[in-house]
């Protein structure tokens, strides 16, 4: 009985006359809660202590203050109540006026009908059912919208895993009214005895959160249940489950003296612990990938290390040349490389190569081409540069071919007694060579004798350039990570793109017009190049004493 009487709604009824408030009272005491006012103050004085009803009949013609007016203060503070204005003579104008304006849902006039006005009210109490079930639907969704939107910033906030599932206990706790909340992560199935995350900082000794944990991890679903000790509290836990993979379990306890969550608190955790499991399966992948990530970069600085190490590390001092390189990977690891490699019989071998694409798979056959380009200096009487090249292109063929990948490169072989420089190209930027002496008017000769790139056809063939040096030339090789830099210096802009290309570099070159100093060279290109480095990075330089 009393839950039903709870269960009523609550009608006012205001009128002047005793004989109308009596008999209103009469007709509705069964279905509903009845309040009586004997004038407009009266009714004000009743909303102050009861607060909102679900329907307020009123009479229009009333002392001190009339119907409309009267309703029309009800409006702002609880716009959700049914007005019904009862009238005995026909303004139809205030009538109408006060219905369109939302103040009033119907009228009724004196004398009214029985029948009519039970109807009247019932399709009030309809209406008023349906306000307010879509009003606790409009009010759990935005709770529902600031919650998730409260938790996704909090956790895009938080900075690693244990961060983020702090982020979630303290938010959802302090959310729902808990006095206390702890999450526990879940690993194969497991509630983790050895992580937990606490709001505020740790529960009371008085709990025992484990046994309504477990039950809900085992049940997958969400347990409610009373916890007596030395203090009453109520408890709730909740798994957190995304794609059926519990990754948490998260309980709540209260005071049992508070208000109980209610339904709407229920749903409402429902629609949001599905998004705090999703961010916690997300920050876990986060994490993991960040873990693989730190550990192919610490793999990759050991692989740069030795890449480096590959590379010439001191080069030759010859009496009548000046050999400079250098070579500057865009990764931590790439596919271009040089050689200087000072014969015994006197000769100096130059060589820069570029393998097609970066990163490992680029250093890889850097590393390979490099070994067998030493094999085949290394000899007595070593090949000539076009040699070298067939060979290293009948060994690397196969594989290239099928990764997909080739190798430009220029071979060159300088022999001092007669200053002769024989040079083979395999599909590589135009070599560049020039003389001090007829700077800063002349411009430089591009060696152009080439043939395709290794790893394209079975057999490599080309014939090779030679021509004599003199005291003052320069030889110049580079890869088109140079070339392909992109200007930021408008002199140097060409008219075709924005790279740097040979005629750039040939700007920057004639800059320096008695000697050739590549640190000077670089400084200068790096100052005119974007900062950003797209390609690897490889001159290799021979200068003629």
């Amino acid at each position: 009985m009393s839950s039903a009487k709870a269960q009523k709604l609550k009608l006012m009824v205001v009128d002047d006359e005793t004989d109308n408030l009596d008999l209103l009272h009469r007709t509705f005491r069964r279905d509903f809660t009845v309040f009586r006012a004997m004038g407009a103050l009266e009714a004000l004085d009743i909303l102050e202590k009861e607060g909102e009803m679900a329907i307020i009949i009123s009479d229009q013609r009333m002392p001190m203050m009339n119907g409309t007016d009267f309703l029309s203060r009800t409006v702002d503070r609880f716009p959700d109540t049914i007005r019904i204005l009862l009238t005995g003579y026909t303004d139809v104008d205030d009538l109408v006026g006060a219905i369109n304006s939302g103040k009033v849902f119907k009228y009724i006039t004196k004398p009214w009908q029985p029948e009519d006005l039970t109807s009247t009210i019932q399709q009030a109490a309809d209406t008023y059912k349906v306000l307010k079930h879509r009003t606790s639907q409009l009010q759990r969704a935005l709770r529902q919208e600031a919650l998730v939107n409260s938790l996704i910033r909090a956790i895009r906030e938080s900075l690693d895993y244990q961060s983020t599932l702090q982020t979630i206990v303290d938010r959802l706790s302090e959310s729902f009214g808990a006095d206390y909340g702890l999450l526990h992560p879940v690993s194969e199935g497991a509630l983790l005895a050895t992580e937990e995350f606490a709001y505020p900082e740790a529960l009371p000794d008085s709990i025992d959160p484990k046994p309504i944990a477990e039950q809900s991890l085992v049940t997958g679903d969400r347990q409610v249940e009373l916890c007596v000790s030395d203090q009453a509290w109520l408890q709730l836990s909740v798994p957190l489950i995304w794609q059926k993979k519990t990754y948490a379990v998260l309980s709540f306890w209260h005071a049992i003296d508070k208000q109980p969550w209610s339904e709407n608190d229920l749903k409402l955790l429902g629609a949001v612990v599905e998004q705090s499991a999703l961010a916690i399966a997300q920050t876990k992948l986060y994490q993991t990938i960040q873990q693989q990530a730190e550990k192919m970069s610490s793999e990759l600085e050991v692989a740069r290390q030795i890449q480096y190490n590959l590379l010439p590390q001191s080069l030759p001092q010859l009496d009548n040349a000046k050999v400079q390189g250098y070579c500057l990977p865009a990764r931590q690891v790439g596919g271009d490389f040089f050689e200087v490699h000072h014969h015994s019989n006197g000769d100096v071998w130059l060589a820069v190569g570029d393998v097609s694409g970066k990163g490992v798979p680029a250093a890889l056959f850097m590393a390979s081409a490099l070994s067998m380009l030493r094999r085949e200096l290394s000899q007595t009487k070593p090949p000539t540069p076009e040699k070298i090249m067939g060979n290293l292109n009948r060994a690397m063929a196969d594989d290239l071919f099928n990764s997909n990948c080739f190798i430009t490169m220029v071979v060159a072989r300088y022999q001092l007694d007669s200053q002769t420089l024989t040079y083979a190209n395999a599909g590589h930027i135009y070599p560049m060579l020039w003389s001090y002496e007829s700077l800063p008017d002349s411009e430089p000769l591009y060696l152009k004798r080439r043939g395709i790139p290794l790893g394209i056809l079975p057999e490599w063939q080309a014939e090779a350039g030679v021509l004599s040096l003199k005291s003052k030339d320069v030889l110049l090789i580079v890869s088109d990570g140079i070339t392909e830099a992109t200007v930021t210096e408008a002199s140097l802009l060409q008219s075709r793109n924005f790279m740097l290309n040979q005629e750039g570099l040939w700007q920057l070159i004639k800059e320096q017009s008695d000697h050739f100093d590549l640190h000077e060279l670089l400084a200068r290109f790096a100052d005119s190049t974007h900062s950003e480095q797209e390609d690897d990075q490889t001159i290799l330089s021979l200068e003629v004493l």
